[in-house]
């Protein structure tokens, strides 16, 4: 995904600057390569000229939205999310793969449960997105070691280069997701259509620079295993690098991710993406303009304000200035990162994002839908139906302010259509993006029937501020020639051969839209609504009418239905549209764009299918109240269901089909956590003078391949010993010479961690960590003396936060070690730990549990033992809750179990909720749910606090585990103040029936200690 700190404030702060910097660098240093043509020489069915990509000889608007399918490990729910974004009017998903989860251990591949890649592209057909694979081997995206294996820590060589231990390390990998991508791409039946080589392969560590050789193993090696679709690459931003591939594209977050100011924007964060069509044609003048990742949203860190405040900051008012802006640069091919955010779950993460991975996307972490996913919706239904922006190009690039307006507080991009030589569009702006101010203007523009001044039976136009509008000029709508229109269009239909065009604009704008006829002028009569007209016709036949953009209105022209429809303060009215395409007939029948249906109504609608005359549509109801439907559909369908049951219909003076259906919306009991009796054991036995370490891991390492040196005799880095995620535990045996006033450690492990010392029994005192420092040194003294050549043990828990992303190539940030970097016994030189011994996830990478990957446990006791698991025994621990807690430091591990009988046609997300309190001591907890780690809660940094667990991980219809983990980091114990299961939304659904997802049930562990 997205750049690292130090870059994306650079582009922030001085993008040209960079990106001319890069362009320079990249002349100095290595000739640019050539560009490919518009055909790589494996396959025809997926090509591209410098417009847009075509498949199987059309163009396509490639409108697209990112999800990764190891934040879903429930994978019956990949096709709900993949309708939902099917119905945003969007054509493809995005996806990244995760190398680090697939290969766990050397040399041992696994595709099994949750990794099983099948039902993911089985589900992107079934819903009808295409899909571009990014296999890696790098993909950065917040995840630990940006998606390099654990193992890869202790390899030697630098990675990101053609380094041959490094190509001995990901070929096999390579190769076996490339034979899972080959499989499923278009020319062998499936939805793949582009494939990405690496991941932003844009920084380099110095002294080094970009790899060619690396680029094109990279390549042939997806290659031998069959991939034939054509290859892509996005540049972290355009600046020139891996050009040589088929399809060259670039990332952009252009707001930034500073979610704690969500009302503030850069004054020129816009213009910024004005750069990128220069760049463009510099680079890749034969493709389309692509951008492979445009910011959907953003991550929040450790300590942040939390992904409310992040939807806020990317919310629909960014969605209408900075994706038109997109719109105004000709970008055909365009992806948003993310679209679907998911869950982090277990060890997924890197240090700086937590267990939510929501991103503040337009689809929410418990699949809810955000107001931004209809502003959304708007935008990319236009796009599928304007073919003129296909083959269309920016004109005015930088000479915008002012021009076509007058005013100099707006910026016009003028986009043309220069192919078809006809269509146009008026990408309106605000020239300081951060203003709140409203703008009043004119528009003079050349139409078919010459220049013209719009509004043209007087008035003006208005923008207010955090706006961007998307005026058309000679435009058309099936059979009907738009000259002209102010208010921006949603979608347009022709039913029955009669054009039906929906425009939108903000509560009481006044607008107009004029229509060009062969022949005579037809009248024009309100047939539906309380909006009035005013009309005047103009030259060439043509009609322009003015009117009001408030609630909702139908006009008739002729043979034309013009709906106009006002936004109210959630712009409700035009966010009810939805456009539904029957499926077609053979492999790709759910693709089809052609016999469009449009419906008025629903929370969600997903589908419609027609079975003589009837119409099936099948969505989703969130209300209490009735909900209206307008359906707009061909005569001869005279009747309709919804979810299978009938619909009432009446019909419309104008033709259209109403009804009413009221939600069913069934009361549910959720348990009350509180009440369940819970059992409770220790979960730090490590510090009992009768604890045996004998089956740990010596940690006895004399040398290390890590770019880090130790200050330790031994190497105190957990990485090289196989452990690559949660807590870690170390224990140091030494005698004493007496002398010792207490005991000094330097610890490593990311961003948020925290460690805990004792020794032998006694507390010594903790470091609980802050949202941002990674590596810290603390002193604990002893509280009594210790007798000269008495044995000790120290026990040393720490946090292990996730491995660093590796995003500058030739780097190795992502081996920055997590353990201990040095320590020393204050007071005596002359003592040495004469043995230090690591514990981690049992197994370490021969992990015990392969149902739930590699990821999913850490080095506690109860981890190790699998108390965590359902089917484990409980019957002799104690009673005791998590909101009891413990009354000392250390670890205690809490069981209960309860039953969930939820019925089927509804979508009851639930989380699990927690009260943050920075009353009690210092504190972190894991919660796990039928074995999985859905939530990890550091109380006094956060800021998550409600942590979805989907259903198919929840068991809807049965009994569930829950287990809870309680590290007390401070002497007097701590508590959860309390812990509850709440639903997050009540949705009647037709969403596809869900299976839970395989995991396996406690058994006894060999070789658990």
């Amino acid at each position: 995904m997205m750049l690292l700190a130090p870059v994306y404030v650079l582009l922030l702060c001085g993008f040209s600057a960079l990106a001319a910097r890069s362009r320079s660098l990249g002349r100095g240093l290595r000739l640019e390569n050539p560009r490919q043509t518009e055909n790589d020489g494996f396959q025809n069915t997926v090509t591209w000229d410098e417009y847009s990509l075509i498949i199987n000889g059309s163009r396509v608007n490639v409108f697209s939205g990112e999800v990764h399918p190891y934040r879903m490990p429930s994978q019956s729910l990949h096709l709900d999310v993949f309708q939902k974004i099917k119905s945003l009017g969007f054509n493809a998903i995005s996806a990244y793969f995760f190398w680090g989860i697939h290969e766990p251990k050397r040399g041992e591949l696994s595709f099994e449960g949750f990794r099983d890649l099948q039902p993911f592209f089985d589900a992107a057909m079934k819903a009808g997105l295409y899909v571009i694979a990014r296999p890696g081997p790098y993909i950065n995206a917040e995840t630990t070691g940006g998606g390099f294996p654990g193992w890869g820590t202790y390899t030697p060589g630098l990675w990101r280069t053609s380094n041959t231990s490094y190509v001995e390390a990901y070929t096999g990998y390579m190769k076996a997701i490339g034979t899972q991508i080959a499989k499923n791409q278009i020319t062998n039946g499936g939805p793949v259509i582009l494939v990405q080589t690496e991941n932003e392969y844009s920084g380099f560590q110095a002294p080094f620079n970009e790899d060619l050789t690396y680029e094109s193993e990279l390549k042939a090696v997806l290659r031998s295993v069959g991939v034939t679709v054509p290859l892509t690459v996005n540049d972290a931003w355009p600046g020139g690098h891996y050009t040589d591939t088929d399809i060259y594209g670039y990332d952009s977050y252009p707001n930034g991710f500073d979610c704690a100011h969500p009302d503030q924007w850069l004054p020129a964060a816009v213009d910024n993406i004005e750069y990128f069509w220069g760049a463009h044609l510099q680079y890749s003048p034969q493709s389309p303009n692509a951008v492979y990742e445009f910011q959907g949203g953003a991550f929040d860190p450790w300590g942040g304000t939390g992904y409310e405040d992040c939807a806020q900051l990317l919310g629909p008012e960014f969605e209408r200035v900075f994706y038109k802006q997109e719109f105004a640069m000709s970008t055909t091919m365009l992806n948003f990162y993310m679209v679907y955010g998911g869950t982090n779950f277990g060890g997924i993460a890197h240090p700086g994002v937590y267990t939510s991975y929501d991103y503040g996307s337009a689809i929410a972490e418990d699949r809810t839908l955000r107001e931004k996913y209809y502003e959304l919706k708007l935008q990319a239904n236009f796009r599928s139906v304007s073919p003129a922006f296909l083959t269309s190009r920016p004109m005015n690039l930088f000479a915008n302010q002012g021009i076509f307006t007058g005013n100099q507080a707006l910026k016009t991009t003028q986009v043309l259509d220069v192919v078809g030589n006809k269509t146009g569009f008026y990408v309106v702006r605000q020239t300081d993006a951060s203003t709140t101010a409203v703008q009043t203007y004119n528009l003079t523009v050349s139409t078919s029937i010459g220049t013209l001044t719009i509004p043209t039976i007087g008035g003006s136009l208005t923008l207010n501020g955090k706006d961007s509008k998307i005026h058309v000029v000679d435009y058309a709508a099936g059979s009907t020639t738009v000259l002209y229109s102010t208010a921006e269009i949603l979608t347009w239909a022709t039913i029955d051969k009669r054009d039906v065009i929906l425009v939108y604009g903000n509560a009481d704008e006044s607008h107009e839209t004029a229509f060009k006829f062969p022949s005579a002028v037809p009248a024009a009569a309100v047939v539906s609504g309380t909006g009035t007209i005013k009309t005047k016709v103009l030259a060439g036949n043509s009609l322009v009418l003015q009117y009001q953009t408030t609630g909702q209105t139908v006009v008739q022209v002729g043979n034309t239905l013009l709906y106009i429809l006002g936004m109210f303060f959630d712009r409700a009215n035009a966010y009810e549209f939805w456009v539904l395409h029957p499926a077609a007939t053979g492999a790709f029948a759910q693709f089809s764009t052609q016999n469009p249906i449009l419906v008025k109504g629903g929370y969600l609608l997903r589908s419609v299918s027609t079975t003589g005359g009837t119409l099936a549509l099948t969505g989703d109801l969130n209300s209490t109240t009735p909900v209206s439907f307008e359906i707009i559909a061909p005569a001869a369908f005279q009747a309709a269901t919804f979810n299978g049951v009938g619909l009432k219909l009446t019909k419309t003076r104008y033709g259209t089909l109403t009804a009413q259906k009221t939600p069913t919306l069934p009361a549910v009991t959720i348990p009350n956590l509180a009440a369940l009796k819970w059992k409770t054991a220790d979960s730090l036995p490590e510090i009992q003078p009768q604890y045996s370490d004998a089956l740990w891991t010596v940690a006895d390492h004399k040398t290390t391949v890590n770019p880090a040196p130790p200050n330790t005799t031994v190497v105190l880095y957990a990485g090289d010993y196989g452990f690559h995620t949660g807590n870690i535990l170390w224990r140091g045996h030494f005698n004493a010479t007496g002398a010792e006033k207490g005991f000094a450690a330097e610890l490593q492990g990311g961003s948020a961690f925290g460690f805990s010392v004792w020794l032998d029994t006694t507390f010594l005192g903790s470091w609980n960590g802050d949202g941002v420092t990674s590596v810290f040194n603390q002193s604990f003294p002893f509280t009594t003396a210790l007798r000269k050549g008495s044995t000790h043990v120290l026990t040393i828990l720490q946090d292990h936060m996730g491995n660093e992303e590796n995003w500058w190539a030739a780097g190795e940030a992502f081996k920055t070690p997590r353990g201990i970097l040095s320590y020393s016994f204050p007071g005596s030189v002359a003592t040495t730990v004469s043995v230090w011994k690591v514990a981690g996830n049992l197994g370490g990478e021969s992990y015990a549990d392969h149902s739930r990957g590699p990821l999913n446990e850490g080095g506690l006791f109860a981890e190790r033992q699998g108390w965590h698991l359902p089917g484990f025994d409980d019957a002799v621990w104690a009673v005791g809750a998590p909101t009891q807690g413990i009354a000392h430091a250390g670890v205690a591990f809490y069981r209960t179990s309860f039953t969930l009988n939820i019925p089927a046609g509804v979508d009851y997300p639930l989380a699990l909720v927690l009260t943050n309190s920075t009353t009690n001591p210092h504190f972190r907890a894991q919660l796990y749910v039928n074995g999985w780690q859905f939530g990890k809660y550091v109380n006094h940094i956060g800021p998550q606090t409600s942590f979805p667990v989907p259903q198919g991980i929840l068991n809807y219809n049965g009994v569930n585990t829950l287990g809870v983990s309680l590290w007390a980091a401070d002497a007097a114990g701590a508590r959860l103040d309390s812990l509850a299961l709440k639903l997050t939304a009540k949705v009647e659904s037709s969403m596809a029936p869900v299976v839970n997802q395989p995991s396996a049930a406690w058994v006894k562990r060999p070789g658990a200690f």
